[in-house]
């Protein structure tokens, strides 16, 4: 009995025991449970922050490239490469490009003609912005097209309907390129120069040539205004003209009412005349002496006249025709 005893303690403090060791290992996965949710919140948010801004790693800056703001251009060899240039720096200024990714944006540019220019380059200098400018400068800069912009300036005319701010502009351009190297406020006296000359309306021209413009933006400012000055004025010269043809109209207009209000009286009064009552049917008529008619009225052919149709039915001459036409 007693070792019965002993045993049935053994296993209640082993029991206790075990309960004991359940619990706290049940408070300590409580307590760590816990902590991982608190974890995974932690995670869930940094995750979160990361996905909202833009993640910068470390790089070389050789190759470092950012996407591009501004989109690139194409050059063919058929258009001015000075142009061409000026716009390509701009663009890789707006997207932040260094040298290296400027020259592969260059060299992806190329079409035509100006892509034949890679084939002299060796390929391990394909990346040097420097190489790949001085191969399309050689071969494609505006020097030797400098006398021809000369002579297309020199010629330049405006053409029928071009408006005259369009002509300046163009002007403008063909300067830049005929005389690039020049002092600026030669190109602007040069500029107003071949601006004037340029100009269809000889008007229009003189008006401007006789004051004096020291650049293209002061002879295009009055030669507008004199060109608006004087379309006002033949405006209002064709108003007055209608106006005036108005005025003859509105007299042409009187004097044919006059007319035929003058025409109604006459016919008024032949209407009377045949309307009055007849003449006296005992008047004589002196040439034939009878009655009922005066002489103008008188119907009878003279002895004369009958000789004188007679001779023109035979085709006879009569030696007393000119005697009895003188006597009629």
């Amino acid at each position: 009995m007693k070792f019965r005893r002993k045993i049935e303690e053994i296993e209640g403090k082993v029991q206790r025991k075990i309960q004991e060791v359940e619990d706290k290992v049940q408070v300590k996965m409580e307590e760590v449970e816990e902590k991982v949710q608190v974890r995974i919140g932690d995670l869930e948010k940094r995750l979160s922050e990361l996905e909202d801004r833009p993640i910068n790693f470390p790089a070389n800056p050789d190759l470092t490239y950012s996407r591009p703001t501004v989109k690139s251009l194409t050059f063919d060899g058929q258009t001015s490469w000075t142009v061409f240039k000026t716009q390509f720096d701009v663009v890789s200024s707006a997207n932040g490009w260094n040298n290296r990714v400027k020259a592969s944006q260059l060299v992806a540019s190329l079409r035509g003609s100006a892509a034949e220019v890679l084939q002299g380059i060796p390929f391990d200098k394909l990346t040097d912005l420097m190489t790949i400018e001085n191969a399309l400068e050689a071969r494609f800069r505006d020097s030797h097209l400098t006398q021809f912009y000369r002579t297309e300036l020199k010629t330049r005319r405006q053409k029928p309907g071009e408006s005259l701010r369009v002509l300046a502009a163009d002007v403008e351009r063909l300067m830049s390129l005929a005389c690039a190297e020049c002092p600026q406020n030669v190109r602007d006296s040069l500029a107003a120069q071949n601006f004037v000359d340029a100009i269809r309306d000889e008007d229009t021209q003189h008006a401007t040539r006789l004051i004096y413009v020291k650049d293209l933006k002061s002879a295009l400012a009055y030669s507008m205004k004199y060109e608006a000055a004087k379309n006002v004025s033949k405006t209002s010269r064709n108003v007055r003209s209608i106006e005036i043809e108005d005025g003859t109209g509105k007299e042409k207009d009187e004097k044919f009412d006059c007319l035929l209000e003058t025409l109604e009286k006459l016919l008024n009064s032949h209407v009377a005349r045949k309307k009055t009552p007849r003449r006296n049917p005992n008047v004589t008529c002196w040439k034939c002496n009878k009655k009922g008619h005066l002489q103008r009225e008188c119907q009878t052919i003279s002895p004369n006249r009958e000789k004188l149709m007679y001779g023109r039915l035979t085709g006879r001459r009569l030696p007393f025709l000119n005697k009895a036409l003188r006597k009629d």
